[in-house]
């Protein structure tokens, strides 16, 4: 199938053409003229033009040696499908994601082993005065809500990251300008400068988390990043002691959108930082290619309290190697009310008090 290529004014968008008179390319929208030889390079830059080609060429493949799951033990909540790690003497628990309470029936059903564990730092009453202190200074926050009666046990639970590597080629076109301003004694005068700015490079990644666990929202565990990964370690079962656990079920190759996505906005990103002197600056292309991408499993720890108000479920997280709190609080309406009332009579009065100005006036 032949292919259509359609020339864009680099000032305002419009379609440009060939006039025959000018033996030029002229935009009938704006009237910006263009030279042949100029458009020879512009040419050029769009037949560069093409998808993003990210491919992840490998996949883990350390699996548990003889005897290292000796004493482990993984069970599935028959309510939620939610995986529970524990040890071998562990009789009874609850389940870190719907809190129901199970008993250890199951056999051990792992197949693949982490590669690396960031152990718990903070304990439990370190997450309770974590929430304590996402509570501070919220004023339209239930009081209710907040005393320790209302919160829900707070859970340590090691949840499931894929690390990601790769290097990444990328190729950026930005459409860029500058403008100037002078007078003389009849006319004002503005000139704006209309430039194609291109980078190119490499940039390498390390790590790049995505949660392995479909039963947590990722802009929950994405919100308490980042983690320290010097602290990181090999997996040893013994740091699960203690602790809930849950083995990854979203597969290496289904987070592989997600990683890609990270890696393409932190690309433009650092590549825009290159892109100065100019007043307005317009990405208009972006290739970026992955190549020896490979993945790494690996657990983070995570506390997770889970409470109800008013019929809704709020969920907060903490993260146990750094402190890191989020989540979402609700909001009192009597309070908000008040607020909205005070508000609107300020408003009100403020209008009166100009009217009655005026009229002195």
């Amino acid at each position: 199938m032949a292919s259509m290529k359609e020339y864009k004014c680099p000032c305002c968008g419009g379609a440009i053409a060939f006039d025959s008179t000018l033996q030029k390319m002229k935009c009938p929208y704006c009237d910006t003229e263009f030279e042949m030889e100029t458009l020879l390079a512009y040419d050029a830059e769009l037949g560069k033009d093409r998808e993003d080609q990210m491919h992840w060429s490998e996949q883990p493949e350390e699996q548990w040696q003889p005897g290292e799951t000796d004493g482990m033990r993984v069970y599935v909540c028959q309510s939620c499908g939610g995986e529970i790690v524990c040890d071998e003497n562990t009789a009874a628990t609850k389940c870190p994601y719907c809190d129901n309470p199970v008993v250890m029936m199951g056999q051990f059903r792992g197949e693949l082993k982490p590669d690396l564990v960031i152990p718990f730092k903070l304990d439990k009453k370190a997450a309770r005065e974590g929430l304590k202190r996402h509570f501070k200074g919220k004023t339209l926050l239930p009081k209710v809500f907040s005393t320790e009666n209302h919160i829900d046990e707070v859970k340590g639970v090691y949840v499931p990251f894929w690390l990601f590597d790769a290097d990444v080629d990328a190729h950026i076109r930005y459409r860029c300008t500058r403008t100037r301003h002078w007078s003389d004694k009849n006319y004002n005068y503005t000139e704006t400068s209309h430039f194609m700015v291109n980078r190119g490079g490499t940039v390498g990644f390390d790590a790049i988390p995505v949660d392995g666990s479909s039963k947590i929202a990722n802009d929950l565990t994405e919100s308490i990043e980042p983690y320290r990964y010097d602290e990181a370690v090999d997996f040893q079962t013994a740091y699960l002691a203690g602790y809930l656990a849950d083995k990854f079920d979203v597969e290496a190759d289904q987070c592989v959108s997600r990683a890609n996505e990270r890696v393409k906005v932190s690309t433009e990103q650092e590549f825009a930082k290159t892109v100065s002197g100019y007043e307005t600056v317009v990405p208009e292309n972006s290739n970026v290619d992955v190549r020896n991408g490979k993945a790494k499993y690996a657990l983070f720890p995570v506390w997770l309290l889970n409470t109800t108000w008013n019929g809704k479920k709020y969920t907060f997280a903490m993260n146990g190697q750094t402190g890191k709190f989020v989540g979402d609080l609700p909001v009192d309406k009597k309070k908000l009310n008040v607020i909205r009332l005070a508000v609107g009579l300020g408003v009100a009065a403020a209008a009166f008090a100009v009217q009655y100005l005026v009229w002195l006036l």
